[in-house]
This record gives C-alpha cells, structure tokens and sequence, in this order.
C-alpha cells in the first residue's frame, strides 16, 4: 500500500484527533493529541483489518504517522513511542482524566506502554501470566 493510500484511510481519523485536541483556531492542545494518537495506535495494532489494512503495512503506517501528523503538530522527534512515554507520566495521567477515559481505555494505553517502553519486561510478564493461567 502506497502513501496516498495511508492518506486517504488516515486523514479522516487524523482530522477527527485534531478537531478534539483544538482549543481555538490555531492551537491544539497537544497533550490531548498525544492520547488520542496513542489510542489511534493500539486500535490500528490491535485490530488492522478494521482499517483495511494489514500487519505488514503497520511498520509503514508507524513511520506515516510519525513524519505526517505527529512532529507537524508535536515538534521534530515527536513519535508514536513518544506519545507512549507521556501516556506513562504524571502529565499523561492528567491528560487522560481530562478526557474523561474509561478504567478499561486507561488499561488499554497502560498496556501498550508496557509493550513499547519496555518489551523485554512485557514479554516476562505474558510469560509468567500465562504460566500462571496453566492448569
């Protein structure tokens, strides 16, 4: 899939996000970006077919994001990762109780904090939970 393909299934998400992280006609409240981006993420990983898209576009799409809707907005070396790591913050915290999210919606960005921040930690911890669940 092409680039203007990722454009065009995107940019309606991508306009949405920035609609609600608007504050007033030239400023965005980047916070709110941040946690609507993450949320974006998890949902495209979690389930890519719903967007039409496949695993393999995902690493594309990541790279997408990054250059055409996270550091036009956030500054240069803002990223995918990086709206993880304010997820896992104090100001991350905040941001979230300002957008009013769900227990489970919370659960969902920790979640995929543990995988991005820290992999090897994540993997320990599936493992031990799915020995734990072994009968």
């Amino acid at each position: 899939m092409s680039e203007a393909n990722y454009a065009e299934r995107l940019q309606p998400v991508i306009d949405e996000i920035t609609r609600r992280a608007r504050v007033a006609d030239a400023f965005i409240d980047k916070d709110l970006y941040r946690v609507y981006f993450a949320t974006l993420w998890a949902n495209l990983v979690m389930n890519p077919a719903d967007s039409g898209l496949t695993e393999a576009d995902l690493e594309p799409i990541h790279h997408y994001l990054n250059r055409n809707a996270l550091a036009p907005v956030l500054g240069p070396g803002q990223s995918i990762t990086e709206c993880f790591r304010f997820i896992n913050s104090k100001a991350g915290e905040q941001a979230m109780d300002r957008c009013q999210l769900g227990q489970t919606h919370r659960d969902l960005l920790t979640y995929f904090c543990s995988m991005i921040l820290d992999p090897e930690g994540h993997r320990k911890w599936a493992d031990q939970h799915r020995e734990d669940l072994d009968f």
